[in-house]
């Protein structure tokens, strides 16, 4: 596997340092747009469901916000045989497949909260250090290309795992029977534990000495914040990042509730899967391109297209509540992630410091998980809403993500380094 200073990189290393976000994104992605929407209303009451679903999201989401930057920075500072990054990879790893059965045994909402709340604490322990491997592995002029690669395989493992849930899904909310359910869970295990062992052999780090960076966690913690706060760039570029994954999220987190509620859809597992599934039509198409775009005309015009394009698609969405042209909204904002995702996270490697490169991929995931927890506050203003008149919450939610998109977009032009 090459290291920063060998400019030779082939294909198919590219799939082997991104294969284990393939996994994380469909654990991540049939759980929190499929599974637990429709396993929560097993215990929780039908008018509160997005209140409950938004708030037990929201606490493990900022677990997930904290993690990640710590167990990168922890992972910088190691001296494993088997390098930085592989170790933890492992670790949370199989901690996660311990956790996951627990989604289906569970009997109360407490004890799922509880259980969501330990499996993000797991699996951000493995995907801190798992950020650093296209600045670690890959030379400069391609991790354009590599983030393309990174964002394309979460796009393919989301949209196959999440459409595969909503068909089992919809079995189990039609109360065929709890063996659906845990055939999902099995799936879902199988293809993080078989990423997961593809990536520890695979991957080849780049030894480095033990002890020679290592540091206690409380003076990384302040350092983290010192040197996030002071650097303007960063700070601006977070912003932005959140505010676009928060519009994103939200629509993504409360679809299955909206399809059902205002659009009526009959089986709404499957529904919200097609909703996906055009959504990764549309980063599918733009993903690659975005990534090798972006290293030649820079990473900051694609992002803030893409942003003002997403905020295009919901506007679609508020002013049509057919099923149909929903359908190609989501295509739109497909097309926007897409674009975002690659050439914004090329933005971020960019902005990274030597040496200390899953840290501040890890403060940048901050605001991926930061968006996508604080996408969930938005829960029981929806049910508020709608309690005052149906359908009133679902709208309100769609002129918001409108413009965190436009204000997203906006805020990228203040960061002044290299687009």
């Amino acid at each position: 596997m090459p290291n920063e200073n060998i400019s030779y990189f082939r294909r198919r290393d590219y799939v082997k340092i991104t294969v284990f976000g393939f996994a994380l994104t469909a654990l991540w992605q049939s759980l929190h747009t499929i599974i637990l929407p429709l396993r929560l209303l097993d215990f929780v009451p039908e008018a509160q469901k997005n209140t409950y679903l938004g708030l037990m999201t929201l606490c493990g989401l900022f677990l997930a916000m904290l993690v990640q930057p710590i167990a990168g920075a922890i992972s910088d500072r190691s001296g494993f045989r088997w390098g930085r990054r592989r170790p933890y990879i492992l670790i949370g790893g199989i901690i996660s497949l311990l956790i996951i059965p627990g989604i289906g045994l569970v009997s109360s909402y407490i004890a799922i909260f509880a259980v969501y709340c330990l499996l993000q604490l797991a699996s951000n322990t493995a995907q801190g250090p798992f950020q650093a491997f296209i600045p670690d592995l890959v030379p400069p002029g391609k991790r354009g290309v590599a983030s393309g690669v990174k964002a394309l395989l979460e796009i393919v493992g989301g949209v196959i795992l999440v459409y595969l849930s909503s068909l089992l899904m919809d079995r189990y909310f039609a109360g065929e029977g709890s063996q659906w359910l845990w055939l999902v869970l099995g799936i879902l295990a199988a293809v993080l534990l078989g990423a997961m062992i593809a990536t520890a052999i695979m991957v080849k780090e780049t030894p480095v000495k033990a002890g020679s960076q290592r540091t206690s966690l409380l003076p990384e913690l302040y350092r983290t914040a010192r040197d996030v706060f002071a650097d303007r760039d960063i700070v601006w570029f977070l912003a932005s990042r959140l505010l676009v994954y928060m519009a994103f999220t939200t629509i993504q987190q409360f679809a299955l509730y909206f399809l059902r509620d205002v659009i009526g859809v009959t089986n709404p597992a499957e529904a919200t899967a097609r909703f996906s599934i055009f959504a990764v039509v549309g980063m599918l198409i733009v993903v690659w391109p975005a990534g090798y775009l972006s290293d030649r005309i820079g990473r900051k015009p694609i992002t803030i297209a893409s942003g003002l394009l997403g905020a295009l698609g919901m506007a679609i969405i508020a002013l049509s509540q057919e099923y149909g042209t929903i359908l190609w909204a989501a295509g739109i904002i497909g097309i926007a992630m897409g674009a975002f995702n690659s050439a914004n996270w090329a933005l971020a490697t960019d902005l990274v410091t030597k040496g200390e490169e899953a840290r501040y991929l890890g403060i940048a995931n901050m605001a991926t998980a930061g968006g996508a927890a604080l996408a969930r506050a938005i829960g029981p203003a929806i049910d508020f809403f709608n309690s005052r008149s149906p359908g009133l919450g679902y709208n309100f939610m769609l002129m918001v993500c409108l413009a965190y998109f436009i204000v997203g977009a906006a805020l990228v032009l203040k960061v002044k380094r290299r687009n």
